[in-house]
């Protein structure tokens, strides 16, 4: 079996041979989209360390059978006790490594957020494989073999990465089996008294108190008040489809300003064609917006309504017009996952989630196994912008599932890693979709 699967009423599609196994063996247990895309989600915590985990964000889209799109937002904010200064005493910008960009993790209460929605199948199931391949062992992918010899990022120094990734101090290579048993004793607790035993019980506590001696201001407290929200997802029209995506903090709102630039200035389906650059112009105009207005949606001064409004659409247009780019969309980057499920019962489920850079902070806790994020490096320093740095508040977020509807019904259901980039790749997916490709 590969990266993707299918049954006679089912499909999934996830970056990992052993997550694509878990989430069809959901559908073979008679579970739903939902049971499969938590347990592909689950057995990703294990299999892709270096990109997504207990320690990160999640964001999800879920189809109901009714028709009904639910958008799940679960990322965490800044401790409570964090300090611009520190941050500034670090440098001009947000330090990507180390403790200060490391904020709450929302993953696992996005899985919960996630199960909610439609799961027929017990929470505890959803990390049975997740439990079994951190215990028994997981091979090392080219992709985590790649992120652990990367030569400038010193993940060997990290005692909780050491002892896993380093055997002897070496960088475990591509097919070396790696065992992770804290973080199977973190999961198999979860998967038995829920995430409130991450979000104020024993395990937090034990992953509080190890950031700490790390450096990191975050708090119990923090992580207690920590919620999952599901919300009407954010959507636009776009040749025929019905294009939906998650509010902010998400970035999503970018790719719905691109498809209305596309449609406005009436480019061609081919990304590769000779529109390509118009095309690379408008992914760097939207772009200029996230950067300017996207941030904690409690501190945007700007709402996504009006960048989608004719008026600002017509500006932009004009400008682009005017000024063709000569030059390629920039290489896309960033260590996530995405992944998607979908049945015939009417379930479909777009999920990312991320520790944002490969590692996240650098830092695992050793005594939990989790790897801390580094969503924080999000942030900027400059005081009065919507996503300056505070205690408190949710960092500007790259992650952002698709779900896309035509008159007859469920037409894609996408998502991608790629960072800053996904809008631009989620946009081509698209314009490869209406032009037949």
């Amino acid at each position: 079996m590969e990266r993707s699967a299918s049954g006679p009423t089912w499909a999934i599609a996830t970056p990992h041979e052993e997550a694509t196994l878990a989430g069809a063996a959901a559908f073979e247990d008679g579970g739903n989209a939902v049971d499969a895309a938590l347990r592909a989600a689950t057995v990703l915590a294990v299999a892709y360390p270096h990109m997504c985990g207990v320690g990160g964000d999640l964001f999800a889209l879920v189809q109901r059978p009714d028709g009904e799109t639910l958008a799940v937002s679960s990322s965490g904010r800044a401790p409570g006790a964090a300090d611009r200064a520190d941050a500034a005493d670090a440098g001009h910008v947000m330090p990507i490594r180390g403790p200060i960009p490391v904020t709450v993790p929302g993953a696992v209460a996005g899985w919960r957020a996630v199960h909610g929605t439609g799961a027929v199948l017990p929470w505890s199931g959803a990390f049975s494989r997740a439990i079994e391949l951190a215990i028994d062992g997981v091979p090392v992918t080219r992709s985590l073999a790649a992120t652990l010899a990367a030569p400038d990022e010193p993940f060997g120094a990290d005692p909780g990465l050491s002892a896993i990734f380093f055997a002897d101090g070496i960088p475990s290579p591509a097919g070396a089996t790696v065992h992770q048993p804290a973080l199977g004793a973190t999961l198999a607790g979860i998967a038995e008294a829920g995430p409130e035993v991450l979000y104020g019980g024993d395990i937090g506590r034990a992953y509080v108190s190890g950031l700490n001696d790390a450096g990191s201001a975050i708090s119990i407290e923090d992580l207690a008040a920590h919620r999952a929200l599901v919300l009407p997802p954010l959507a636009a029209a776009f040749r025929g489809l019905h294009v939906s995506v998650v509010p902010p903090n998400s970035q999503g709102f970018v790719l719905l300003e691109i498809l209305a630039l596309l449609e406005r200035l009436r480019v061609d389906a081919d990304p590769h064609g000779p529109e390509a650059g118009t095309i690379a112009r408008v992914f760097a105009s939207s772009a200029r917006d996230r950067d300017r207005h996207l941030g904690d949606p409690e501190h945007m001064t700007v709402h996504p309504s009006t960048l989608l409004d004719d008026g600002h659409l017509a500006s932009l247009a004009d400008e682009i017009r005017l000024e063709r780019a000569a030059s390629p969309p920039p290489r896309p980057n960033g260590d996530t996952i995405a992944l998607v499920t979908a049945d015939a019962e009417g379930f479909a489920v777009s999920l990312v989630q991320s520790l944002f850079w490969g590692f996240g902070s650098g830092i695992c806790e050793p005594t939990t196994g989790i790897v801390a994020q580094n969503r924080g490096a999000c942030f900027t320093l400059e005081p009065e912008h919507p996503n300056a740095f505070a205690p408190g508040k949710l960092p500007a977020h790259t992650l952002m599932p698709v779900i896309v509807h035509d008159e007859h019904g469920l037409a894609a259901v996408a998502g991608s890693m790629g960072g800053y980039a996904q809008p631009q790749i989620n946009a081509q997916t698209l314009l490869h979709l209406v032009g037949g490709a």
